[in-house]
């Protein structure tokens, strides 16, 4: 679980989900200890070699990197319960993030700062109310930190300005709003974004419009009556062509002749239905 979480991309998030699931219901107990305790164990010799790896070549940073994604995974999905049934996070895991945020800020080149940028994006909100809890400025310094970097370190132009986005969305409260409503209850007139992923839809005249649209069910079923005329999408906009049709290979300036010949002969049929 380990290896996977740490080596196979976009893998970190389930393998600590799995990692969390096995530490309740996993019922093995060797003498070395239970799985958490196994678990911990192993990610504590890659965390011991944090500063040489923050040091090392392309291959061992970007191994670094993940391992560093994967602990911040750990610490917001491992639950550990108290002796009166409460669950916590592994208190070890949040000091280890902060000592990892250390050593990658202490050798700023571009990749280790991205993985600082990414780690504070995923756990940022996080960290910050459990160290306040405590009544720590943790974030504090670790912000001024970042000022530090922008203003001396010799990176790149575009991971400064990553981290100044960063410094902003903190100045956010990590972007999260408190409303009066719960999210079960956001309806069009008390959420802006009500309607921000809903699909768009295009009338006979090529007008686009939304659900968001007053007309909208009128517009819809006029979609759905003439929705033969969209052979490759569903009622909902979605894309149901496969690979190796049109919609995902590159696009070439000039037609294949058969597909060529093909549209030649859909244009005489719709010309010749058309006078009909």
């Amino acid at each position: 679980l380990f290896w996977k979480a740490t080596s196979v991309p976009n893998f970190s998030y389930m393998g600590a989900r799995l990692c969390n699931y096995l530490s309740h219901h996993l019922t093995i107990n060797p003498q070395s200890g239970n799985f958490r305790q196994l678990l911990l164990q192993r990610c504590r010799t890659e965390y011991e070699n944090k500063d040489e790896a923050t040091k090392g070549d392309e291959t061992t940073k970007k191994q670094f990197h993940s391992f560093v994604l994967f602990l911040a995974e750990l610490y917001l999905n491992l639950e550990i319960k108290g002796t009166r049934g409460q669950v916590t996070r592994a208190e070890i895991l949040q000091e280890g993030l902060r000592e990892l945020l250390n050593a990658l800020f202490s050798n700023p080149v571009d990749s280790n700062l991205i993985c600082a940028v990414k780690l504070l994006k995923l756990t940022g909100s996080v960290l910050e109310d459990a160290w306040k809890d405590k009544g720590k400025n943790d974030m504090e310094e670790v912000i001024q930190r970042i000022e530090n970097v922008v203003l001396d370190a010799n990176c790149s132009r575009d991971v400064k300005h990553m981290l100044l986005k960063l410094v902003e969305l903190r100045s956010s409260n990590w972007g999260r709003v408190h409303g009066t409503a719960p999210p079960t209850e956001a309806t069009p007139e008390n959420d802006p974004n009500y309607f921000m992923n809903e699909p768009t839809f295009y009338t006979s005249d090529g007008v686009p419009f939304t659900a968001a649209d007053p007309d909208y069910q009128e517009k819809y079923q006029e979609l759905l009556e003439r929705e033969d005329l969209f052979p490759y999408y569903e009622e909902n906009g979605a894309d149901l062509s496969g690979p190796g049709d049109m919609y995902f290979d590159e696009v070439d300036d000039e037609m294949d002749p058969e597909i060529e010949e093909a549209y030649e002969k859909f244009c005489l049929e719709s010309e010749h239905k058309r006078k009909q």
